[in-house]
């Protein structure tokens, strides 16, 4: 190879540090596709102030609830890509949302860049704290007992508690009737009155309903239990076969609008695997019942996006499950 050549090819590379030096030129935008107190939203402000303090960088957190997270997603992928609108998201609007919903003003694979993979959260089964089951078995016995009269709620159409609770419906043969809300906060303030009876939502919501006694949690969505709740049952603890190999999780990661600058990728990815190298922040997170991610590069979130969204995909076509 020439010297020129080798130049040639070297030369963007060489002037991604030049262009990161002058970035961030203002303040940033994050648009989570939540409302407040969302696993998103509560990173989002965490990385807003640790940006501020530690880098001097103004972070403004720009929440755009709606169309189960579709209208912040399309918000973000519509953005100029220079690195200024980022998304901070779960996996529902990105993976579950998209398999579920034909025709969304945006392709997650071609209009968004993964910069970062930030951490995750389980899943709790949960019920009101007066509901005559203690178990998560007794809950199914009472639900097969008076088809139709138990009903769930769920944090919104597309969400990964939509369709969680959709195949576990399915995988017990119990018809359940859901009640989509906008968000989670509102869902748990009726389930634990009584409105609705069973909801699978994100530790992040609902581990704090747990603990205040307002609501009860009848399992955790995974083979093995949670050290916050240790407790709680797992799936193969539960006392129901159909579900004992059932588990979910919600991931949050940071990404861009296509074609923004290889900087702005690269910026982030350091920015984020330096906090999440930090036991101070991840401790930070863990008060929020979230685990935070190792520290990767960005194609880890990229490969984490697509294997999520084929998953989906397919559980939505092999159970035909429409909205």
């Amino acid at each position: 190879m020439s010297l020129p050549r080798r130049a040639a090819l070297a030369a963007p590379f060489l002037a991604l540090p030049a262009w990161g030096q002058s970035y961030p030129a203002r303040s940033v935008r994050i648009i989570v596709p939540f409302p407040p107190g969302n696993m998103s939203d509560l990173i989002a402000r965490l990385l807003t102030e640790e940006m501020q303090a530690r880098h001097n960088v103004q972070i403004v957190v720009d929440n755009r609830a709606g169309a189960t997270g579709a209208i912040g997603v399309q918000a973000v992928a519509r953005a100029e890509p220079d690195g200024h609108t980022l998304l901070l998201t779960s996996n529902s609007p990105v993976a579950v949302n998209p398999a579920l919903t034909p025709n969304l003003p945006f392709d997650v694979l071609r209009d968004l860049m993964p910069m970062s993979l930030i951490g995750w959260t389980g899943f709790l089964i949960v019920v009101p704290p007066h509901l005559p089951a203690n178990n998560l078995a007794e809950m199914v016995a009472l639900m097969r007992a008076s088809p139709g009269r138990y009903i769930a709620a769920n944090p919104g159409m597309g969400t990964a508690g939509h369709l969680t609770t959709e195949m576990f419906s399915r995988l017990t043969r119990v018809p359940m009737e859901q009640v989509p809300y906008r968000g989670s906060a509102q869902a748990l303030l009726d389930l634990s009155v009584g409105r609705v009876h069973f909801m699978i939502d994100a530790m992040t919501s609902a581990l704090p309903q747990v603990v205040g006694g307002r609501v009860k949690a009848l399992a955790v969505l995974a083979h093995n239990r949670s050290p916050l709740l240790p407790d709680v049952p797992s799936m193969t603890e539960a006392g129901v076969p159909e579900v004992a190999d059932f588990q979910s999780l919600a991931w949050a990661g940071l990404m861009a609008p296509a074609g923004s600058p290889m900087a702005v990728t690269l910026y982030w990815n350091r920015i984020l695997n330096e906090l999440l190298a930090d036991p101070g922040f991840v401790r930070r997170l863990a008060q929020q019942n979230i685990e935070g991610a190792p520290p990767g590069g960005p194609e880890r979130l990229a490969d984490l996006l697509r294997a999520d969204l084929a998953r989906w995909r397919q559980l939505v076509r092999d159970a035909n499950i429409t909205i």
